[in-house]
């Protein structure tokens, strides 16, 4: 069984609703990243999605934006990312879902990353900027399906293109809390509410997660009783460029994981 499905069906179990961290990928170091994921991992985070660093990361605000930057400084690419994918699996058994834009997919290879990220022990990929109208060109050149298609739903998207969105889709559904970028701030929880019922009746039993803006462990709670899962990555990303330098940051950002970790449990 796929990792994410079998985290999805545990977590019913337990009455708990999975909590998704953001964190990308060699900021501001592949050792560095690799520790404090690992922290993060360790703590609670049910699901990890690793984010390709990205020149253009147009969907991102300011503090990814910035936490991009630092790994391509330090020579991040796909590449890379893969790798620490692979380290990264040797330790936890987390499922992790690559996010990246398409233009790094482009280089590398469709059909090539299929085969490396599932060698590498990933279980998914969200690709913010290829619309299911584009998609083809990626998954077509794809072997399988064993390698989960993340699609997102935006609080704008009509019932009828919902009901597309979630015929392709796998993994988890990733309803996008509001228009804007990631770190916005002015969550309005009765629209989530509101669009998250409508998406559930096209989803045919796909889990839904809610992302953007999301950063407290109130937040947390109120999105998770409507949601299957939490996505928190801005809050993550700021938390770390405030202490880059501290050596003990990973503990502080576990703490942070389990207080957040704690507001999904019903």
């Amino acid at each position: 069984m796929n990792r994410i499905r079998k985290t999805f069906q545990d977590l019913e179990g337990r009455r708990e609703k999975a909590l998704v961290g953001f964190v990308t990928a060699g900021d501001p170091d592949i050792a560095r990243s690799r520790e404090l994921i690992l922290s993060m991992c360790r703590a609670g985070l049910d699901i990890l999605e690793l984010g390709v660093p990205f020149s253009d990361p147009t969907a991102d605000g300011p503090v990814i934006q910035r936490s991009s930057a630092r790994a391509l400084r330090a020579g991040v690419n796909l590449a890379a990312v893969l790798e620490l994918t692979r380290d990264l699996r040797r330790e936890v058994s987390v499922p992790i879902i690559l996010f990246s834009y398409y233009n790094p997919i482009l280089a590398y290879g469709a059909d090539r990353l299929y085969g490396d990220a599932l060698a590498a022990g990933a279980d998914g990929l969200l690709v913010v900027d290829l619309p299911p109208e584009e998609s083809q060109e990626m998954t077509s050149r794809w072997p399988g399906r064993d390698l989960c298609l993340i699609r997102l739903c935006a609080p704008t998207t009509p019932p009828r293109r919902m009901e597309s969105i979630a015929r392709g889709a796998s993994g988890f559904l990733y309803l996008v809390s509001m228009t804007g970028v990631t770190g916005s701030g002015g969550l309005d929880l009765e629209e989530i509410s509101r669009v998250a019922t409508l998406l559930r009746t096209c989803a045919d039993g796909t889990p839904i997660c809610v992302g953007f803006g999301i950063s407290t462990p109130e937040q947390v709670r109120a999105v998770a009783s409507v949601a299957d899962g939490v996505v928190v990555g801005s809050a993550f990303e700021r938390f770390m460029e405030s202490g880059l330098e501290d050596p003990d940051l990973g503990e502080k950002l576990g703490a942070m994981v389990r207080g957040l970790k704690a507001a999904t449990r019903f």
